[in-house]
């Protein structure tokens, strides 16, 4: 079965070469907005392609604010700040996510508590957010939520959208208002999928995107913050550029600042790539149906969107049925040039977090010993 795979795989790309898991693409007007960039001078971090990135993803996501970051990691960070978070607070999260999500975390200095995901959407579980903030939290007079057991501040709550599968996060967010802990939605590689017809990103204060060389797609490296409030867009545009005063000439900063800003060059690279991003996720949703009705005759269970989400399926994801098998199936495909992933060692078995307060991971674990990621780049025209 594992070289019917690789043949399966080897037909879709139509290659004998190797076959990587998430290549880019540029079938548009890349090389067009880059050359105008180039012939304008305008290649750092001041130009009309920034401005006009931001725009249309602002319109494509439906959300009123959108800021252009150097990478998805810095726009995470910054939200945080934003939303408040400070020094030994705690930070909700899941354990099955991308090293940046919990670093991001630790950056503010806070630290991060882990709850267990869904097995339907690999995103967090809203059960175990709401197990863990009714055992051990409460909303004090302040109106600010705390941990009972260490007295620290919940102060903010970051579920990803797990390889562009939506999580329930109509739920989680309303879990989160009623503890009024600040939503943060890590939808780094989530850009064009949506849950009950909304974007991903938007359900929360703050919401991010991603726009690394692997993401559907690109700006070479890149991040956003999504907000609806038009004051925290305002702040974090005002944040990542220095904190600087605005004047003609003088050099003039009231707080501390950050350099977080996406160059032009890489946003014109941007607005090209946002052109065909719907033509990029019906491609990829072509081939997750391929994979889905190859791998049900296979006798492998191949992950399909959860319910009311309509997925941009970044990573499609296979489950094999125990460790061994996985690590089979990944030496086999890797070592014939087709290359497959496992999901990330949980955030919980690291040295930096293994102390970290957890919940129960069942879900988290089980996921964790046979999710193998194969190839998902767009098919081949």
């Amino acid at each position: 079965m594992f070289d019917k795979t690789i043949s399966f795989i080897r037909e879709l790309y139509r290659t004998e070469e190797f076959i990587p898991l998430h290549a880019p693409v540029f079938p548009g007007n890349e090389k067009k907005y880059l050359n105008e960039c180039i012939d304008s001078t305008f290649v750092s971090s001041v130009g009309p392609f920034v401005d006009l990135f931001e725009k249309k993803t602002s319109e494509y996501t439906g959300s009123k604010r959108a800021v252009v970051m150097v990478n998805g990691t810095e726009a995470l960070h910054l939200s945080l700040i934003m939303a408040g978070v400070k020094q030994g607070d705690e930070v909700i999260t899941q354990p099955l996510t991308f090293i940046a999500t919990v670093n991001a975390i630790s950056y503010t200095g806070a630290v991060p508590v882990f709850v267990d995901v869904d097995l339907e959407t690999m995103g967090m579980s809203p059960d175990s957010l709401l197990e863990f903030l009714d055992t051990y939290c409460e909303v004090r007079d302040d109106g600010k939520c705390y941990n009972r057991e260490t007295g620290n501040r919940i102060s903010a709550c970051v579920p990803m959208h797990t390889f562009g599968h939506p999580a329930r996060i109509d739920s989680i967010a309303a879990i989160c208002l009623n503890y009024n802990i600040p939503l943060i939605e890590d939808a780094a590689e989530s850009i064009g999928s949506t849950f009950k017809g909304r974007h991903t990103g938007t359900f929360g204060r703050m919401g991010i995107l991603s726009f690394n060389g692997n993401k559907i797609i690109t700006t070479g490296g890149g991040g956003m913050i999504l907000t609806d409030d038009e004051e925290l867009g305002k702040l974090a545009k005002y944040l990542s550029t220095q904190a600087k005063v605005p004047h003609a000439w003088e050099f003039y900063h009231d707080r501390i600042g950050y350099n977080y800003r996406m160059p032009n060059i890489n946003a014109a690279l941007g607005v090209a790539q946002l052109e065909n991003l719907d033509a990029f996720i019906e491609s990829k949703r072509y081939l997750a149906s391929c994979y889905q009705l190859f791998f049900k005759e296979a006798g492998i269970r191949f992950f399909t969107e959860p319910e009311f989400a309509r997925s941009n399926y970044w990573l499609n994801v296979v489950m094999m049925k125990d460790l061994e098998e996985r690590n089979d199936f990944l030496e086999e495909t890797n070592k014939k040039g087709v290359m497959t992933r496992p999901a990330w060692t949980l955030a919980t078995k690291l040295p930096m977090f293994q102390q970290c307060l957890s919940t129960p991971l069942p879900n988290a674990l089980w996921l964790e010993d046979r999710v193998v990621n194969i190839p998902s780049s767009v098919l081949p025209a």
